[in-house]
């Protein structure tokens, strides 16, 4: 049986718990046994792309210590697998027996949808979802990690969704981490386009699969007005708990 640590990611934990235990539902109907340390926090992303590399590298160690004995490490979240599989090397610095670890640590470690399709090979998911939906490529999942068939290939196993694809789905929110604080009047701009993206897919709900891009992006929806279109994480519909 594979042993998999949930990396539950601070965001979600701290802003919609919900999420984790979606992810936690999805992980157990593939049969795996999923152990979720108590200890975790942060991936140390926010410090890294402040350029805190002490913090970050902090962080990083403290998580390896704690998914090190995993099988897989499983996040649903684009940004914090692909820091953890793109940058956790990299933060080890002149340190071999470190950066050799960082290294395994990273090859095991998977954003949600792509472990439950590439690893897990799940055929049937345990939620149903009534409506129609329009999908948000979140920048860090398919950029970094190529997440992009997967979230759809597991919607499509769905018979009450119906998948109605946005004008510029690949491009940003406008979240972008630190840079929606750094840069807030560009940040507003974007969002307020993709937004009009949604509008325009004529769907009951966008969905994505990183929790900063959907607070992003529903907060400009109550902003513009918008009161009804749900805003909804890709685990909360394959798990039926939204």
């Amino acid at each position: 049986m594979m042993r998999v640590g949930l990396l539950v990611t601070c965001l979600v934990d701290m802003m919609r718990p919900r999420i984790g235990f979606a992810a936690l539902k999805l992980l157990e109907s593939t049969g795996c046994e999923v152990v979720v340390p108590q200890t975790q926090t942060c991936c140390g992303q926010p410090a890294f792309n402040s350029g805190d590399r002490a913090a970050a590298r902090s962080l990083a160690v403290k998580l390896l210590g704690e998914f090190e004995a995993c099988d897989y490490v499983v996040a649903p979240s684009g940004s914090c697998a692909g820091m953890v599989r793109g940058h956790y090397v990299e933060l080890a610095g002149d340190d071999a027996a470190l950066a050799q670890r960082m290294a395994a640590l990273a090859a095991k470690t998977f954003e949600l949808t792509d472990f439950l399709v590439n690893v897990a090979k799940l055929q049937q998911v345990p939620g149903e979802f009534q409506g129609s939906i329009t999908y948000h490529d979140s920048c860090a999942g398919l950029r970094e990690l190529g997440i992009k068939q997967q979230p759809r290939q597991l919607l499509a196993q769905m018979p009450g969704v119906s998948l109605n694809e946005m004008p510029g789905a690949e491009e940003c929110c406008g979240f972008g981490g630190t840079f929606s604080v750094k840069f807030g009047e560009i940040a507003a701009v974007i969002a307020a386009k993709k937004c009009d993206n949604i509008h325009s897919a004529k769907s009951d709900a966008v969905v994505g699969g990183d929790l900063g891009c959907l607070l992003n992006i529903e907060g400009k929806l109550r902003r513009m007005g918008d009161k009804t279109t749900r805003v909804l994480h890709i685990a909360e519909v394959l798990a039926g708990k939204s």
